[in-house]
């Protein structure tokens, strides 16, 4: 007997010249949809024209197709991603002082610190990147054209879930993090510098007490252990050799005693329906950028990064935002439970008991909301009060009556917990329509997102799929913006001294601030504005004659009294109350029978669009121009434009010459004195 492998099993995944290259149906704007090719006959179609450019499930119900435009736009995706890179470079390398900070991190401000710790050492090396960047921007441009017009996979090869995950551990995150964690190349190696090779070796542990950040070597180190770890996972799974797990098999064996059928039948939902897949995905990437958000703070990756207080809310702002917008997105796409899901075929397993049950977990977690929402109010209204009749003993803080998380406590302290109960009724008879609602029957086949048809049928105002994403933001917002006000107030940033004193960057206390719905209001959300609203105030109280800031900034010319500008500004009074007459008799007059415009004026689309697009847009930021060059510029150096001396009286000292040779920053410079800069002078700058 003789015993040998199983034979590889090709196959061809891959069609030739699918769709054939052509640009005539640029010049049909909605061609995808056959209501949108009508053309518009209201503002929605233009909104329609842009939501559903790249709604590929509502092109056509091909599967086959759908996955090819979505892998195809996501080669367009990565090739803007390379170009803006290549554009953050590009400006880095010309304008940036990268090397001046390189010479200097401590005392000059940086540019980017994760150039530093990507290895870049000169602005010859961010320019190269620039180069290399938009290089791959073109590559992925072409290889979005050629996977979908020349080479087109078969939806077999997107479903080869198998041998993705095995390319992606093993190509992607494997040699990937390899690839970085050996930025000396083998150099090091061919000349025997044991230094340098040992680095990678072993692990420090704690920051380096120069940069303040991780050190290097550790970072390499790290990188270095998961690429091993990812090399091997990459060989898993089973492709055209009988060896290795199946995720088939992985998830039909998971059935426990109280789950049913189990993930019988996932694999299959997973294969099919591309939002059950971006909503897993979309969870897990979130969730792991709002880890990395607290991370780069508690852990800085980059050199000098802690020592950057701005650089380091700017991340941890982005990087919870980034998270929850993932997260809400998760939630959009989890409608593949209603909208890919077949009953009919399915049976006890998870996904179904779930959905047996969602009356009862739907209102369940609609009472956990409003009962957080209350009872979380309600210590806010109680510390207002106490502290309002001088009693902050009996508020609720760290200070006084002390909320301690005993049950976080008690779960963390104990070791073994009762398994759960089984689910009630999960055999019970029920309802195979999914997709309807109590108040609208027919909710399931309007779509995604239809508009409000008013109180007919009960009412149907932001009721649709799309309504509850975009009202669920505002929760994501409310639920970061704690975490956000924390990193940016006093008690987290400050130095501290031999004494213990802390002093602190920005003002305000936010373990005093937080705990009342007054602090919120008047300190947390008005911190590093103390300039901007004492100059509203001042404004408030003495609207002739004390300039606001945004007239500071904007309009430098504009610091005489405002009744000086209306009485002896030149021609300004005659012109302001000339064109009030103008516009109202013109309202008048399109209001009597003769004047008034007809239906087809209004659906002249085109001469409204040259109309605005040249007479609204085009003229008016012409004469904008015009006023800031030959009034606001010479305002600031107190030069004020008369008819009689229009022509004397130049934009700058230097006239128009920098505007024609692009030397624009000359206009940035101070053009009269030390004491006096580019449109507005010293007293007048903003303390931030």
């Amino acid at each position: 007997m003789i015993i040998r492998s199983p034979e590889p099993e090709v196959k061809i995944f891959v069609d030739k010249d699918p769709v054939k290259t052509s640009f005539e149906q640029w010049a049909k704007p909605g061609h995808f949809s056959r209501t949108i090719a009508k053309g518009p006959d209201t503002t929605t179609w233009i909104w329609n024209l842009h939501a559903d450019a790249h709604d590929f499930d509502g092109h056509t119900s091909d599967l086959e197709e759908i996955s090819r435009k979505v892998f195809s736009a996501h080669f367009g995706q990565l090739s803007i991603i390379f170009l803006w890179l290549s554009g953050m470079y590009f400006h880095g390398a010309r304008f940036s002082n990268y090397e001046a900070w390189l010479s200097d991190p401590t005392h000059i401000g940086p540019s980017a610190q994760i150039w530093r710790a990507s290895g870049i050492t000169s602005e010859l090396q961010l320019y190269c990147t620039a180069i290399g960047a938009l290089v791959f921007a073109a590559l992925m441009l072409f290889a979005g054209w050629f996977h979908y017009h020349k080479a087109a996979p078969k939806l077999a090869w997107f479903q080869d879930v198998e041998s993705m995950l095995n390319h992606h551990l093993a190509g992607l995150l494997g040699l990937g993090s390899l690839s970085w964690a050996g930025h000396q190349r083998e150099q090091p190696h061919f000349h025997l510098e044991l230094v340098k090779i040992c680095g990678l070796s072993y692990f420090r542990g704690g920051l380096d007490p120069v940069t303040g950040g991780l050190w290097l070597t550790d970072i390499a180190h790290h990188h270095l252990a998961i690429a091993i770890l990812f090399l091997i996972a990459g060989h898993m799974y089973r492709t055209n050799w009988g060896i290795g797990h199946g995720l088939k098999d992985i998830l039909e064996a998971h059935k426990g005693p109280f789950t049913g059928q189990g993930h019988k039948g996932l694999y299959e939902i997973l294969t099919t329906s591309w939002h059950a897949q971006l909503s897993l995905n979309l969870a897990m990437l979130g969730s792991l950028t709002i880890v990395v958000a607290h991370h780069m703070y508690s852990m800085p990756p980059y050199p000098y990064l802690a020592t950057d207080y701005g650089t380091q809310l700017s991340l941890f702002t982005h990087h919870m935002w980034i998270g929850g917008f993932l997260i809400v997105g998760c939630c959009a796409c989890s409608h593949f439970m209603v909208r890919d899901y077949d009953p009919t075929t399915r049976y006890n397993d998870l996904l179904d008991r779930v959905l047996r049950h969602r009356d009862a977990i739907i209102s369940h977690l609609n009472w956990a909301c409003i009962f957080l929402g209350f009872h979380s109010f309600g210590l806010y209204i109680h510390n207002d009060t106490m502290s309002a009749l001088g009693r902050p003993q009996d508020m609720f803080s760290d200070t006084a009556i002390q909320l301690q998380p005993v049950f976080a406590q008690w779960i963390q302290n104990t070791h073994a917990l009762a398994p759960g109960a089984t689910a009630p009724g999960a055999t019970a008879s029920t309802s195979l329509t999914w997709g309807c609602s109590r108040l609208i029957p027919d909710k399931a086949n309007l779509g995604f997102r239809f508009p409000c048809d008013g109180p007919g049928r009960g009412g149907t105002c932001q009721v649709s799929a799309w309504d509850h994403v975009f009202l669920g933001l505002f929760w994501m917002y409310n639920s970061i913006s704690v975490v956000i006000f924390r990193k940016m107030q006093s008690d987290v940033w400050g130095s501290i001294s031999d004494q213990g004193v802390v002093t602190h960057i920005t003002g305000g206390n936010f373990a005093q601030s937080s705990i009342t719905i007054n602090g919120w209001l008047r300190i947390l959300m008005g911190t590093g504005i103390p300039a901007w609203q004492g100059n509203f105030e001042s404004w408030v109280q003495d609207p002739l004659h004390v300039r606001p800031i945004a007239h500071a900034i904007w309009d430098p010319h504009f610091g005489k009294p405002a009744v000086e500008a209306f009485t002896r500004g030149g021609a300004l009074g005659p012109v302001n109350i000339s064109l009030i007459l103008v516009f109202i008799s013109g309202g008048w007059l399109h209001l009597q029978p003769k004047w008034k415009p007809s239906v087809s004026w209004f659906k002249n689309a085109e001469s409204r669009l040259n109309h605005h697009l040249s007479g609204l847009f085009g003229v008016s930021s012409l004469a904008w121009t015009g006023h800031l060059v030959h009034v606001a510029i010479p305002g600031s150096r107190g030069e004020y434009v008369r008819w009689n001396n229009f022509l004397d009286v130049l934009p700058h000292p230097q006239g128009l010459g920098p505007l024609f040779t692009g030397q624009w920053n000359l206009y940035a410079q101070n053009p009269d004195s030390s004491s006096h800069l580019f449109g507005t002078s010293k007293e007048q700058e903003l303390p931030f």
